[in-house]
């Protein structure tokens, strides 16, 4: 019976990592599944590489998931590209000395987590920096081709380069904008796999639709969140999908690509989902959010449509131009 490739990601302190891999049934569970794990990089110490290397003793394919002190910003954006070419020159010293393998290197491209903090404690200055930033066109130039470069590094290194994307990016490119990334500081980058992070417990109660609408322009999926991760109280939605909730998303995102990503591991252990996602019957067919999705594409649309007017204020300005002469043409006559 065919099945998706399922990695799940794992976003742990040292302590809690330890003890999670403690588990008696997690590496079974995890080998029966044929499953990846893609593990957050949140230190360079011996005790995660003591993990990275008894999972790859047990065969059991790891990605190196990047991600930076949370003072530099946690995940890497217009405003660390120099930061992120350290933690990437660390991580290979560190690889290199506990002789570990990976299986890809994953880049978390969001934006710096401390305009989050500002956001969530009601602050304006999370806003006004958000806003200044969105007009400084050199600054994305600058670093879409920075980042770039370090994947061109990472793949001369050997290894396969992952991002890991929010949907927004979509319709940045359709609309052949860059203001999105501007604003929020993201960068659209050229890898060999692009996963969009479709966390549809952010987007209730539209989120079975949210995840459909940006499914048909995804490489990879990653669906969740079943619990865990970076605190985002104050900000988005955060309670954990339930397993009806987690199963129905697995299946949608089946319907479009091999390839899923479950955020989280350490929320599948806590409640139990792991043996459930191992009994799934992924040929079932499942009810389609036709309605939800519809809705989502509407603001998708008039979102693009706004995104390319401010793209292009020039054309907006020649329009007025042109309908002020034929205006005064008509009165003329």
């Amino acid at each position: 019976m065919n099945k998706p490739v399922l990695t799940f990601f794992c976003e742990l302190e040292n302590n809690p990592l330890q003890k999670l891999f403690e588990t008696s049934e997690l590496i079974p569970e995890l080998k029966t599944l044929n499953a990846h794990v893609s593990l957050g990089i949140l230190d360079l110490s011996p005790e995660r590489a003591d993990i990275v290397r008894r999972l790859n003793r047990e065969n059991i394919p790891v990605h190196a998931w990047l991600l930076l002190p949370k003072d530099q910003g946690y995940w890497f954006n217009l405003d660390n590209v120099d930061q992120a070419y350290q933690r990437y020159e660390q991580f290979q010293a560190w690889s290199r000395e506990y002789d570990l393998q990976w299986e890809a290197i994953g880049l978390d491209i969001e934006p710096d987590y401390r305009v989050i903090e500002y956001l969530r404690h009601g602050t304006w200055y999370g806003a006004w920096y958000l806003a200044r930033q969105a007009f400084n066109r050199r600054r994305g130039s600058y670093g879409r081709q920075a980042y770039q470069l370090l994947v061109n590094r990472i793949h001369r290194d050997g290894y396969q380069v992952e991002s890991y994307q929010i949907p927004l990016i979509v319709d940045e490119r359709r609309a052949h904008s860059s203001l999105i990334q501007r604003l929020l500081g993201i960068v659209d980058l050229t890898v060999d796999r692009e996963v969009l992070m479709l966390y549809s417990s952010f987007v209730r109660p539209m989120g079975d639709g949210y995840l459909w609408s940006y499914a048909f322009d995804a490489q990879a999926i990653g669906v969740g969140s079943t619990g865990g991760g970076v605190d985002l109280e104050g900000v988005a939605n955060t309670r954990p999908l339930s397993w009806a909730e987690l199963q129905r998303d697995l299946l949608l995102a089946y319907q479009h690509t091999n390839y899923i990503y479950i955020f989280s591991l350490e929320g599948c252990v806590h409640q139990g989902f792991l043996p459930l996602i191992r009994e799934m019957d992924w040929q079932q067919k499942p009810a389609l959010p036709l309605r939800a999705a519809e809705k989502i594409e509407h603001w998708r649309r008039w979102g693009r449509r706004a995104l390319w007017g401010l793209s292009h204020p020039w054309v907006f300005f020649i329009a007025v131009f042109i309908l002020q002469a034929l205006l005064s043409r008509s009165r003329r006559k």
